[in-house]
Order: structure tokens, then sequence, then C-alpha cells
């Protein structure tokens, strides 16, 4: 659609099209940036050529995520040649750790904020469309007041992130997350219940509780709940059939949490427990702060309690030092987890971290090769994983329509696994159950289970 297409439909409204890079985290992010700009009189576009305001809420935690969101930059440019009057904002980690210098790249963007300041975001755009005046903001809060900002669902959502907690205090050595999201500081249980309980009133049936670290939730208040008491809380809150979290640290893992897979009915049968390495020199070197005998004891434990847990994790491969032996050290804990899937990446220096400048570089080819055969060793594991779950029936929250079919719904099960089965999407929000039929590495196909009286339910 042209610009002046745009205008003519446009009935005096305010558009706004964001893009969000990286983590869910910044999804929610979006979403809260949404909720705050509706009440400024914007409206979401699927369309940038129709927007008064492109938003570009960024990550910085690899360099393929900071690339991608320059390059949108550069073609959101040409947006703001042909409308002078486009408003562009950069948000999120990356416009936390460039700030003013971002402006040397970037001379068109009107308004750069950081991580702390989102809450600010109308106050900000506000001044732009008042007098031109371009704004850079990236100095950290006391506190976080956008924690306590409740994304408003879109209609007929059925699951909802929240975020209970940010920061952290771990300082990894590879990792940009405590600079750039600050501090650890976690929501009051008295502000984090009410917004699930909001969520549920508005149809929500499954929350994914946010955080750079979960598991230390709570430890920023005197007299606060832990994580595993919030969990328990969240169980409670009528309505809420699921709950999810991510991310968690292993050191942080207790063995109460743990419990809780057994004892709180809601709690999903999926863990996220990023590992990075399976060389106790390089968790070192990366300032982990758990051995691999300690990190596969806490996989036990989890699957003590809920023998059929979904465990997925993150892997970095060529980290400074990384010899062959610590790199085959990764495969072996591969072997003996045999995860359900592994987000695996190759190390890339991020500035301001501690490992920058670290001896000991591995080359990039080398780096390209063990990505390579680990991600085909993860492949083995999540396909043979998958295979375990044919010819039984599995219950799957309905999201709605499947990308692959018109004819199709899709949906997760509580081990966190996608399927798509024949069905209408006035089944979307329902819990139904299905025979998993055939497995495949991404995803798995069912069918409805035949002869019961309501084999979807709204618990």
């Amino acid at each position: 659609m042209s610009r002046n297409i745009c205008k003519e439909n446009r009935l005096d409204r305010k558009y706004l099209y964001i893009q969000t890079f990286g983590c869910q985290m910044n999804v929610n992010d979006s979403d809260k940036i949404v909720t705050l700009l509706r009440d400024e009189g914007y409206e979401t576009t699927d369309d940038a050529e129709c927007a008064d305001l492109v938003l570009v809420n960024t990550c910085s935690i690899r360099e393929k995520a900071a690339q991608k969101a320059y390059s949108q930059l550069g073609r959101f440019r040409m947006l703001k040649e042909r409308n002078p009057e486009l408003i562009l904002a950069m948000g999120g980690c990356l416009a936390q750790q460039w700030g003013q210098k971002i402006l040397a790249r970037a001379p068109y963007l009107n308004v750069v904020f950081g991580t702390h300041n989102i809450h600010r975001l109308p106050e900000f755009i506000r001044m732009v469309e008042k007098n031109g005046s371009r704004v850079v903001e990236t100095e950290f809060q006391t506190s976080v007041k956008s924690l306590g900002i409740t994304a408003v669902p879109q209609n007929g959502a059925v699951s909802a992130y929240v975020t209970i907690m940010q920061g952290c205090n771990n300082f990894c050595a590879y990792c940009v997350v405590p600079h750039l999201r600050g501090r650890e500081e976690s929501r009051p249980a008295d502000d984090v219940i009410p917004e699930v309980e909001k969520l549920a009133d508005h149809g929500i049936r499954e929350v994914t509780l946010l955080g750079q670290n979960v598991n230390a939730y709570g430890k920023t208040i005197a007299g606060s709940p832990g994580f595993a008491q919030l969990l328990r809380a969240i169980g409670r809150v009528k309505g809420i059939e699921r709950i999810r979290f991510t991310t968690s640290h292993p050191k942080d893992l207790t063995e109460d949490l743990m419990r809780c897979f057994a004892e709180v009915e809601a709690l999903c049968d999926h863990i996220h427990l990023p590992v990075q390495s399976g060389s106790d020199a390089i968790l070192r070197r990366m300032n982990r702060g758990y051995t691999r005998d300690q990190y596969l004891e806490k996989i036990e434990g989890l699957r003590h309690f809920r023998p059929e847990i979904s465990i997925t994790s993150d892997v970095i491969v060529g980290f400074p030092g990384e010899t062959e032996k610590d790199y085959q050290a990764t495969l072996a804990l591969m072997e003996a987890v045999k995860f359900d899937n592994l987000f695996s990446f190759k190390y890339s220096e991020r500035e301001g971290t501690a490992a920058v400048g670290f001896e000991h570089q591995v080359p990039e080819k080398v780096k390209r090769e063990r990505l390579q055969q680990l991600q085909a060793l993860q492949e083995e594991h999540t396909l043979k994983r998958n295979r375990m779950l044919e010819g039984r029936v599995q219950d799957v929250l309905v999201e709605g329509k499947s990308r692959n079919s018109e004819h199709d719904i899709t949906g997760r099960t509580r081990s966190n696994k996608i399927v798509n089965f024949r069905g209408g999407r006035e089944l979307a929000g329902k819990t139904c159950s299905v025979l998993i039929k055939k497995a495949c590495l991404h995803s798995l196909r069912g069918e409805m289970v035949e002869g019961t009286e309501n084999p979807c339910s709204s618990k």
C-alpha cells in the first residue's frame, strides 16, 4: 500500500509499526510498548509504509541479532527519506549499548531509548511530535518501572508473557545482559499475582514467567517469597491451565524448585536449562558457577520429580581456550542428557564483557565445524525424543491456525512440542486430546482422538 492510499484510509488515526529482535523478554517489552502507545492514540499496523511511528526493539546478546537490527534500520531509512514526518525509534539492548553513538551510524533516528526507559517512551514521542526534538535516553534508573506495565493480550490470545524480574548478577564472561539490563530486580509477588489473574480474566490459559534468571526471583526484596513459592501461588490462579518459565540458571535451581514439577499441576513438563559447555575448564572460564557433575545432578533431580520432563538447553562452541578435549566433553554431556532441543551458537565477542581479549581464540573455521557437528548430533537426539511420542495421546493447547495448511490448527503439548492436526479455528484456546501419528524434527503430526464425547475442553 502506498503512503497516499494509507493517508486516504487513516481517518485521523496514528499508526505504529514495531519490529522485535531477540528473546521472549524483548517480545514482552514490545507488547508493553504497544499498550503504552495505545493510550497515546497509536494503533498497530503490519505495513511499515503506513506507519507514523516505526520502532525497532533490538537485541545485542549475539552478533547476528545486532546485525539484523542494523540492516533493518537501513531499510527504514528509505521510508524516512520518502516521508520526513515519520518518527523512527530504536529501543532494546543495542540502543542501551550504543546510546548517543548510534546517531553517528543512523543520524535519521528520532528516539533512542534504553532498557530502563520504556515507561518514558510516550513522553519522548510527544517531544518529537511537538518540536522535532531528537531524544536519546539510556540512563539506568533506580527501579525499572516498565516491569509493572501489563501488556493487554490480543483478542483471542491463548498465552501471555509475564515479566517477574529483570537484570542479572551473574556476570558470565561472555554475556552482556548485566551491562545492558542492569542488576537483578524482582517484582513484588503482590504485583505479579494480580497481573496473572487479570490475564486469566481475559481468557489467557497459559502464562510464561520471564526473567534473565527466574530462579533468582525474590532475592532483591526483603521477605519476598522465592521462585518456588511464586510458582505455587500462580498454580492456584483460577483459569490458568499451564505455567512455563524462562530462563533458568543451573546454579540457582534448588530442590524446592525441582519439587514444584511434582507438586504444581499447572507447571508444564518442560524446562530450559542452559549448560553452555560440558567442560569444567570452560565453565570456569565462563564464570558459570557450577561443574559438569553438578549440572548432571540437576538433570537427575528434575527427572526424579517429573520423569518425562522435556529439557532444552543452550551451548556455545569455540569459547576462547576451548580445546578439542573440551569440545568432546560437551558432546559427551549431550549424549548423557539427550536434550529434547538445543540452541547452539558460535562464540562471538560482545563489547564490555570479561571475555573480550581472552587469549587462545578459536579459529572461525574450527568453530564452524564444531557447531555443524554438534547440531547434527542434536538433530538425532531431537528426532529420537520426538519419536518416543508416536502412538501416544497428548493434551494439546490449541493456539490457532497452522502455518502449514489452511485445514490444520496448531498447538503445543505440555512438553512444549508443536503439534499440527485437522480442526477448525473455533478450537483455539481449547485443550484437545491428540494422538501423535508422526514425529518430525521440528513438529509432530496428530489426529484428534475419536470415540470420545468431548475431545476438546476449556478447563
